[in-house]
């Protein structure tokens, strides 16, 4: 699972549940993390030592869609260093892995996925990221949603290729055919990351998820068919046409629908689950 800041009383439940997790360190922690070593340490001692081994840490996410034309944007790698350094010095860097999230509209040129690309603003923020990460043998989380994708331009982007349920019709790419948006939109990311020197670097999707309600092609019927083909299609090794072969480890998002969620409808309708903890959908991991 993942959870996007260092709640004391989740952290607590997590403790011997043998559940792996993402921690975030949110986006208002990056400022004062990225000059401040001792901060760091300190960070990381009340929020990871503190529950370790008990919990199961397996990335620190440091920062959350920051965007490059943001005023936090030049804290993201100062605190993922810092962070790291502190993770370091504990003996764990090769326990817990330390990243950012970031995001699809980062990527120029996503279609076709050959040509996807970190430009501009985004080369000069996402560059020494990844060469951070590649360095530092760390993967870089990335959030994936086929539906904005769909939504933002119905006509090219079909619903059936967003769900994987279409049948035909499957873009050619050099060598590569794709069968369902998710694998496009995961593999320009993936050419964004080589051009940007970083071709080792593992991406690893933090965050993909559909609404059932609050917008266009936001329906229960919909949501189910997305998480139930995505669960199905990361987990069965088959892998995307450019890193063939392999699960692709995969965050649905959200666990709980955010009923107080300001911003955009749809926003509040994420969930797997209602805010009574009734489950939405019948899922199966297994």
């Amino acid at each position: 699972m993942r959870i996007y800041d260092p709640n004391p009383q989740a952290l607590q439940a997590l403790r011997g549940s043998g559940i792996e997790f993402i921690l975030d360190v949110p986006n208002d922690k990056l400022e004062g993390l990225a000059n401040d070593a001792a901060a760091a340490r300190k960070w990381v001692q009340d929020n990871v030592l503190n529950y370790y081994p008990d919990a199961k840490f397996r990335i620190i996410a440091v920062g959350n869609e920051v965007n490059p034309m943001a005023r936090l944007a030049p804290f993201v790698l100062p605190a993922m260093s810092k962070i790291y350094d502190a993770i370091a010095s504990a003996g764990l860097k090769d326990k817990i892995k330390v990243s950012t999230a970031t995001y699809s509209t980062l990527v120029s040129n996503s279609f076709p996925p050959s040509k996807g690309s970190f430009d501009g603003a985004s080369g000069s923020f996402m560059g020494p990221i990844i060469n951070f990460l590649k360095n530092t043998n760390n993967p870089l989380l990335f959030n994936i949603y086929p539906y904005f994708s769909h939504i933002g331009d119905p006509q090219n982007v079909p619903l059936p290729y967003a769900l994987f349920t279409a049948t035909g019709g499957f873009p050619q790419d050099g060598q590569n055919q794709y069968r369902n948006l998710f694998d496009a939109l995961l593999d320009a990311a993936y050419s964004a990351v080589e051009k940007a020197s970083g071709p080792n670097v593992e991406i690893v999707v933090s965050e993909s998820g559909w609404p059932s309600a609050g917008g266009p092609a936001a329906s229960m019927e919909n949501a189910a068919t997305y998480y139930r083909n995505l669960i199905n299609h990361v987990k069965g090794g088959s892998g995307s046409p450019k890193r063939p072969g392999r699960a692709i480890e995969t965050y649905l998002f959200a666990m709980f629908d955010e009923n107080l969620k300001t911003g955009a409808e749809n926003e509040k309708h994420f969930g797997l689950f209602s805010p009574n903890k009734q489950p939405k959908y019948q899922l199966s991991f297994n």
